[in-house]
């Protein structure tokens, strides 16, 4: 009973798994022969997403976001810096931690920061800008987002490629971004930090500076995914077990089962055929308006069995991060960390969150026509 509860708990605080794990169980009834279902889990996917979010978690637990953060943010002079400087390093931090990642580490910052200057009224533009960048910046590497690096797993796609697709978005929005960021209301601030972070377990950091390497290399398919996992996993139970803790669980089994859910909708052949139809000739705009209900990330699994479109299902889950709130996990988690502030105006920010969101899908879309 205790851990059927424990479980029960797990699902509510996680809605996206368990859609997809009830999905998963229900498209069986729909399925005369599901053949080996397991095969369609991809385990390279979900082993990189493990040691990923393992490396990240130990570097936010030895407090490297907070003191690249304070080193960043100390003595500026204008509030317009102070916010060119979160949102363009959460821009940055997102290439390589993940989009949610980088929200997670610098929200609470700009929170902590704007509350020392008793600026809170300006934090829900902020914080819609930082989630706004977090999205953009995620785009540009094959491990800024969880659907960049199932896309790029699952279709082998050769690197070159890959940055040919992605560079030009994530930084024609980078442009635009600065833009909006540059015409925020200014005034003279004077921030100063109290206690100054250090890095907590500098050795910690060297070694997940090393693993991160090995990551980076298993992506480009320069190391095992196999030998990454046993080295991940000795270091983690030998050297850094609470990291382990800061792993994203629930994401890896929204992933399991979205493999299971697309494998057994590729059988029905009804199904399948529309699909089919849809992603031939609309690849981008189907995975565009899919992710607005879906997310992105379930988007990417469900509908890459169905199309050898991979530049425009890439585009389309990237750019569908972009719109209504749950288009993006990223974009729940910034509105959930706001929404736990006493002050909070949910309806501002989320006003706000919706303009800013319409501007870059519709600017992103219309630079994809031009690429």
């Amino acid at each position: 009973m205790p851990m059927i509860a424990a479980a029960l708990r797990f699902l509510r605080a996680n809605a996206v798994t368990a859609v997809s794990l009830l999905a998963a169980a229900v498209s069986f009834l729909f399925v005369a022969d599901p053949g080996a279902w397991w095969q369609a889990i991809d385990l390279r996917t979900l082993n990189l997403l493990f040691c990923l979010m393992f490396v990240v978690a130990g570097f936010r637990g030895c407090a490297l976001f907070r003191v690249l953060a304070q080193s960043l943010l100390a003595g500026r002079k204008s509030f317009r810096a102070l916010a060119h400087t979160l949102v363009q390093l959460t821009f940055f931090v997102s290439m390589v931690a993940t989009n949610d990642v980088a929200l997670i580490a610098l929200v609470p910052f700009a929170v902590y920061a704007l509350d020392r200057l008793k600026l809170r009224r300006r934090l829900p533009g902020l914080i819609a800008l930082q989630t706004v960048a977090a999205n953009l910046g995620s785009i540009a590497t094959p491990i800024g987002n969880p659907q960049n690096l199932f896309l790029y797993t699952t279709y082998a796609i050769p690197a070159k490629d890959f940055f040919a697709a992605t560079l030009p978005v994530a930084f024609g929005g980078a442009l635009l971004l600065f833009a909006l960021t540059h015409i925020l209301r200014d005034e003279p601030i004077d921030f100063r930090f109290e206690h100054h972070r250090t890095l907590t377990h500098p050795r910690k950091v060297f070694l997940c500076g090393g693993l991160l390497v090995l990551c980076l290399l298993t992506v480009f398919r320069l190391f095992p995914h196999a030998w990454l996992f046993g080295l991940v996993a000795a270091f983690a139970l030998l050297f850094y077990r609470a990291a382990l803790r800061g792993v994203d669980y629930g994401l890896l089994l929204t992933f399991v089962g979205f493999f299971v859910f697309s494998n057994n909708l590729g059988r029905i052949p009804a199904v399948s055929t529309l699909l089919e139809q849809l992603l031939e000739n609309h690849t981008q705009a189907t995975a565009t308006l899919a992710s607005q209900f879906l997310s992105n990330v379930p988007a990417a699994v469900l509908l890459a069995p169905f199309t050898d479109d991979w530049c425009g299902l890439l585009w389309g889950a990237d750019i569908g991060g972009f719109g209504t709130p749950i288009a993006s996990l990223a974009s729940l988690i910034s509105l959930g960390l706001y929404l736990r502030e006493p002050d909070a105006r949910p309806w501002r920010y989320l006003a706000l969150f919706t303009l800013l969101n319409l501007i870059f899908l519709a600017a992103l879309s219309a630079l994809t026509l031009l690429l």
